[in-house]
């Protein structure tokens, strides 16, 4: 909002206060006014009030007091409408005010009998809804009406002594009673317009609050004492699978896994957070749990993320300092292995080496090209770009990828063999990224297979699991298998149990399928051999 739009703002806001201000007061004033109006004719009908009222002239005492009452309470037509507006209104009121009570007080018997003193409220009223000049110019007014009044009288000797003194202190007063009531109804409007303004400010607070909470890229939900819902936001709404629960029914309705995570967290109280599923073979999420309140009664705030967005950031972070070290690798380590690598192949050539000696060199030569290919291996993972997602055909994907690799690594049709159900699966994931994952993780199943070559079996399966709904693909030999004491150490850089190996390709195969939101995991087999399952996301477009 520019500074231009932000002061025509503020000063509408001004003026909606002061005109609400004005309509409130308009209001008061006209109750005083009926009441006032009916309780002097009420008590001149019927002589309950003071003996002076009408003492002096009892019919035009009468004929004024119903015409004031007739009038005030059809100002309540306009008044009910709001039109005109409250100035307006109240210049004829006060207008009103003035010619009838000082009517009534002369036919009463003059200002001696007090009833002028009733204009104080009628002036302090107009000037609560008028100000400055216009509020004086009541005072001014009202004083010439007494004043007139009681050169009246004097004139026509209507009582036998004179009041001009008394006149003009109730004058004065009149003056004071409206520079006082400005003065008040200033502050009034001021402290209303501060009240509304925070008013204001504060619905758009939690607008703000409102519209932050529902955007933003982390699951919340807010839950009583009592378990009953009271705010979730749209990606906790999602995360948890899109439930039928709104606010104020139950956590156990939304998810009963993360209804037991917060009972069991509410039981034990464990700060670290706790991970749960939705259902079984969906995503896993992760909760964390803050007591609301002072006196810790007020609730629990429940703030779930994703743990693959988790992963996803852990590996950004990897990666950068995995950048790094690569610099230093390729500073501190290439320069003296290549060194070392070109001092061997002079030794190579060397024709007064024994056998012995030939043994020894061929064994610098196999480790520096295997020190060689993990820094190669280290410097690509660094290297690597961003995942550039995209709808990829399985089935199309896997037989392109089956006929380029039994090609680049000379093995006999059968070897592998690749099918999806259904043929029309569609999944999200960088094409290059994935052939890489699948390039991996076959390598591995040759790599380990000790028996010959002809024997070996792979079979890749893919397409969607009927109990989970997620598109998914499995790559599984008849190798000797993973033993359970290192399984869960395959996924570890530079873990190996080969002499030769540089222990990075199924730890790249995992850093891929986190770059790609993918969930890559081990599983045996009962028959022997090794199994390995890739689980795509589980909003998956299909052709």
């Amino acid at each position: 909002m520019s500074s231009l739009q932000w002061h025509k703002s503020k000063t509408s806001d001004q003026q909606d206060s002061s005109r609400s201000h004005g309509w409130r007061m308009l209001q008061l004033s006209f109750l005083y006014r009926l009441i006032l109006s009916f309780t002097l004719i009420t008590l001149f009908y019927f002589g309950t009030g003071p003996l002076f009222l009408g003492s002096h002239n009892p019919a035009l005492f009468a004929l004024v007091g119903i015409s004031y009452f007739g009038l005030v309470a059809a100002s309540g037509m306009p008044l009910y409408l709001r039109s005109p507006n409250p100035q307006k209104q109240s210049y004829l009121l006060v207008y009103l005010d003035i010619i009838a009570i000082t009517l009534m007080m002369h036919a009463s018997g003059g200002v001696t009998t007090g009833l002028g003193m009733l204009l104080l409220i009628s002036i302090a009223s107009g000037s609560a809804v008028m100000r400055g000049r216009t509020a004086l110019a009541f005072s001014a007014i009202a004083t010439i009406c007494l004043l007139g009044e009681q050169v009246f009288s004097h004139l026509g000797r209507s009582f036998e002594t004179t009041a001009y003194t008394q006149a003009g202190i109730l004058g004065a007063s009149f003056f004071a009673i409206a520079i006082l009531a400005d003065a008040l109804s200033k502050k009034l409007r001021e402290s209303e317009r501060l009240a509304s303004q925070r008013e204001l400010d504060m619905a758009n607070l939690e607008q703000l609050n409102e519209y932050i909470i529902q955007h933003m890229q982390a699951g919340i939900i807010v839950v009583d004492i009592h378990k009953r819902i009271r705010l979730i936001n749209e990606y906790a709404w999602y995360l948890l699978g899109m439930p039928d629960a709104t606010t104020g029914q139950l956590l156990q309705q939304a998810s009963p896994e993360l209804a037991n995570a917060h009972s069991n967290w509410n039981k034990e109280k464990i700060n670290q957070p706790q991970t749960f599923h939705t259902t079984p073979g969906k995503r896993e999420l992760q909760a964390k749990f803050t007591k609301l309140g002072g006196n810790q009664q007020g609730g629990t705030m429940i703030y779930i993320e994703d743990t693959a967005t988790l992963t996803h950031k852990a590996q950004q972070m990897k990666l950068a300092s995995l950048g790094r070290l690569t610099v230093s690798i390729a500073h501190e380590i290439r320069n003296p292995l290549g060194a070392i690598s070109h001092a061997q192949q002079l030794l190579g050539e060397s024709s007064r080496l024994d056998e012995a000696d030939m043994r020894l060199n061929e064994i610098i030569r196999t480790n520096t090209n295997r020190v060689n290919d993990i820094i190669e291996s280290v410097m690509n993972l660094s290297r690597r770009q961003q995942s550039q997602m995209d709808n990829i055909k399985l089935n199309s994907m896997l037989r392109e990828f089956l006929e380029e690799f039994t090609h680049t690594h000379k093995l006999s049709d059968g070897i592998i063999q690749a099918s999806v159900q259904p043929q029309n699966t569609v999944v999200q994931a960088d094409p290059t990224q994935l052939r890489q994952l699948l390039t991996n993780l076959c390598e591995n199943s040759i790599c380990h297979f000790h028996q010959e070559q002809d024997k070996l079996k792979i079979n890749i399966s893919g397409g969607i699991n009927s109990e989970s709904g997620r598109a998914f693909l499995q790559i599984v030999d008849n190798g000797p298998g993973i033993k359970q004491e290192v399984a869960r150490q395959i996924f570890e850089p530079f873990f190996t149990t080969r002499n030769a190996g540089t222990g990075l390709g199924l730890y790249i195969a995992k850093e891929l399928s986190e770059a790609n939101g993918l969930e890559l995991e081990y599983k045996p087999t009962p028959m022997g051999g090794s199994c390995f399952h890739i689980s795509f996301p589980d909003v998956q477009p299909t052709a």
